[in-house]
């Protein structure tokens, strides 16, 4: 058939990951590879928030690289990294959103890059998810729902960084988001499908 197809001119999505192929690689595998990255991205996010929240709620900064790197605890109503603070409960429905869309997608996985790609941002979406369904001022048994409050603490060069006064302090999550954010564009750009396959532009 792929004879028939390149002999009438048209363009053939060959694989994308390589020699081996992404496509020929089991949906089974790959969606446990996008499970897991997400479980283990989850699990450091919810755990390095409850150690701050235990050791530095409320205390100075704690300087781990004087001028580079430093935790300190806020609590962000906005989006990744203190965007659009104020507009908790539309990023709640973001978030959640994001996620079904990721579970949804994920049926057709056949690409290692975008198993690991779409396991950061569901590890990072469920992440601060997690925090705006059930910390302050959300939770249950409290009146404002759907509207918590995300907790930050990484802060990398504090009142050093360049063009503007401050780097916004973010988490792991933040981290992961982005990180997948980034992978997401470059596979795009090199015309990587879900499915493994790359697309071909026709020749002028």
């Amino acid at each position: 058939m792929r004879g028939l197809q390149a002999e009438g001119g048209t363009p053939v999505s060959g694989p994308a990951e390589g020699s081996g192929g992404a496509a020929g690689r089991p949906r089974r595998r790959l969606f446990a590879v996008l499970v897991v990255l997400a479980a283990v991205i989850y699990a450091a996010d919810l755990a390095t928030k409850t150690v701050v929240l235990r050791t530095l709620e409320g205390e100075p900064p704690l300087v781990v690289i004087p001028g580079v790197l430093q935790f300190r605890v806020i609590f962000n109503s906005g989006a990744a990294f203190s965007i659009g603070t104020g507009m908790t409960f539309i990023f709640t429905f973001i978030a959640a959103g994001v996620v079904v869309a990721i579970v949804r997608t994920a049926r057709k996985l056949g690409s290692r890059s975008w198993a690991v790609t779409l396991g950061l941002l569901l590890g990072g979406a469920t992440g601060n998810l997690t925090d705006r369904l059930l910390r302050y001022p959300s939770g249950l048994g409290r009146s404002s729902q759907l509207q918590g409050h995300v907790v930050d603490f990484i802060e990398v060069l504090p009142g050093n960084f360049p063009v503007i006064d401050y780097f916004p302090v973010f988490n792991i999550a933040d981290s992961a988001i982005v990180c997948g954010g980034i992978l997401a564009v470059i596979l795009a750009w090199r015309n990587v499908q879900i499915d493994g396959s790359r697309e071909v532009a026709e020749d002028d």
